[in-house]
């Protein structure tokens, strides 16, 4: 994960967050991505950004999915790594961060952007931009984070209103892009010990034309 203005050690933020020995947020993969992997077919090459202990990752491989995926904080990586040969798949992991690491151009199929809120609305224009140059055309984005909503719950995410999306926010982040699927809603989420209990949701489908 990457550096803003109220993260500003970013992986040592993460790193200490990931120290233990727990998955924080689970191993299971998000649920919005799960509901909407299917616009990916096996043996296409699909990015997880700041992808964390890899649960997604991990799971977009079961699915027989290419998959690359980094972070920011190395034991984070270490972790997905661990994850990754405890279910016997193959994920190409790289510690690095959102500016840093080669996103290449056209170079994938899809790209999986599950709660990346860490990112100030400057550092999220630069992450969206790569995003979008890395999909081929016709490939797809799911993207899932919170509302502004989120602040009264309480139950994940960062306490920053700056770094939340709205439907009209992600609308007019991805120009070029045809909206599949875009939704607010709220659920009880149960994604480790860091997003448990409900949640003011917004969901992100997304095919670069």
């Amino acid at each position: 994960m990457n550096k803003a203005a109220a993260f500003p050690d970013a992986a040592q933020t993460w790193n200490n967050r990931f120290s233990t020995s727990d998955f924080i947020f689970g191993t299971e993969p998000n649920e919005w991505l799960r509901e909407h992997a299917a616009v990916w077919q096996p043996g296409q090459r699909v990015l997880c950004v700041a992808d964390g202990e890899g649960r997604n990752s991990v799971w977009l491989a079961q699915q027989g999915l290419v998959v690359d995926a980094f972070d920011i904080a190395e034991l984070g990586v270490a972790k997905a790594r661990q994850l990754a040969a405890a279910k016997g798949v193959q994920v190409n992991y790289a510690v690095a961060d959102c500016d840093a690491f080669d996103y290449g151009e056209a170079r994938y199929d899809g790209v999986a952007a599950i709660f990346v809120q860490f990112a100030d609305p400057a550092l999220r224009a630069r992450l969206f931009a790569h995003i979008a140059r890395s999909l081929k055309p016709g490939g797809t984005l799911i993207l899932q984070g919170y509302t502004p909503q989120q602040l009264e719950y309480k139950t994940g995410g960062p306490p920053f209103v700056s770094h939340l999306y709205t439907e009209a926010m992600l609308r007019e982040a991805f120009p070029g892009f045809d909206v599949l699927a875009l939704r607010e809603y709220e659920a009880e989420l149960t994604e480790g010990s860091q997003h448990k209990g409900r949640s003011a949701l917004i969901g992100l489908v997304a095919r670069k034309r």
